[in-house]
């Protein structure tokens, strides 16, 4: 089944990405393409000042432009990449913002699909679209033959904030994306006789992505602090199972047996741990090699870079 991802970019775009997020960039560059199998050809991560980028949707970002284009360059010349000119970017996770709409009836109009694709998207993103930047791409149909499209939306001012960095290395940035996406990638590779689930952790929180025959079905992004992360997570568990339930038919696949948990802020066996207990049946983490990344080397973590080595991948899908 063609990525649902894939869409949403460029068709021509690089194997080398940048990932971004509060106290950490990544820089990587990709090998790969034959058998699913990426090989990390060049790479480097560095810790940023937690001041330098305070991600949100609703406020600037960046405190210093300057101090974030010198750090970038440094990062892109460790990496060995400092003339690459063509990038892909994922975004830190608490600045972007994604939903899935359904269409609860069908449009009678093509104007008539638009205003309420409009009115929902305002809604669910929480601003008018005259201040959003917006990507749109058409899902499968649910189980109940309704239509279903994947939104992901930014503020044209704070995107701007990020352009003018990239614009004053000599960058081209033609994917810009929220980290999930990025990680999401990973996760278009798996069985499809059963689904599997995102957990990308940030400081304010995780964004949870289900995927059903390796397509996205249930997307959260949820904000709460360390102490109720694991509540959040039991709750949204509950949904699924409930829903699940609700909408099996002879020969679904499984239920959720796989997860990959990216980010450092929930503890991957305390999510498994959950997820098992909740859904009444063994759910496997994903290692690197598990989801055909090779990483040469453990001294680069895989929390930094599986974002922007999810979009360099996506230079093969």
């Amino acid at each position: 089944m063609a990525n649902p991802l894939k869409r949403l970019i460029e068709p021509n775009y690089p194997s080398t990405a940048l990932g971004l997020e509060q106290g950490v960039a990544a820089i990587v560059q990709l090998d790969g393409g034959r058998r699913n199998q990426y090989n990390v050809r060049r790479a480097a991560s560095m810790a940023l000042p937690e001041s330098l980028i305070r991600p949100g949707f609703d406020q600037p970002n960046i405190a210093d432009s300057a101090e974030l284009g010198k750090t970038l360059r440094d990062l892109a010349t460790s990496a060995g990449l400092l003339r690459q000119a063509r990038w892909s970017v994922t975004l830190p996770e608490a600045t972007v913002r994604s939903l899935i709409l359904t269409m609860e009836t069908q449009a009678g109009s093509r104007s008539e699909l638009e205003d309420v694709l409009r009115w929902k998207t305002e809604r669910g993103l929480g601003a008018p679209l005259d201040e959003l930047q917006i990507s749109r791409e058409g899902l499968p149909k649910d189980g109940q033959g309704r239509d279903r499209y994947l939104v992901v939306g930014v503020r044209a001012a704070i995107l701007a904030e990020y352009e003018s960095v990239f614009k004053s290395l000599g960058w081209r940035a033609g994917v810009i994306l929220p980290r999930h996406m990025g990680e999401a990638f990973w996760l278009t590779k798996t069985a499809a006789n059963e689904d599997s689930l995102l957990v990308c952790s940030h400081a304010a929180g995780f964004t949870a992505v289900i995927f059903h025959q390796r397509q996205p079905v249930v997307l959260r992004s949820i904000l709460c602090n360390e102490a109720e992360r694991e509540d959040e997570f039991y709750r949204l568990l509950l949904f699924y199972r409930d829903r699940r339930t609700a909408e099996a038919t002879e020969g679904s696949p499984a239920s959720i047996g796989s997860m990959l948990v990216v980010g450092g802020h929930f503890d991957p066996n305390q999510a498994r741990q959950i997820a098992s207990e909740t859904l009444d049946r063994e759910v496997n983490p994903l290692e690197p090699v598990q989801i055909g990344l090779k990483i040469p080397t453990p001294d680069l973590s895989f929390d930094a870079i599986a974002a922007p080595a999810g979009l360099a991948a996506m230079h093969w899908a």
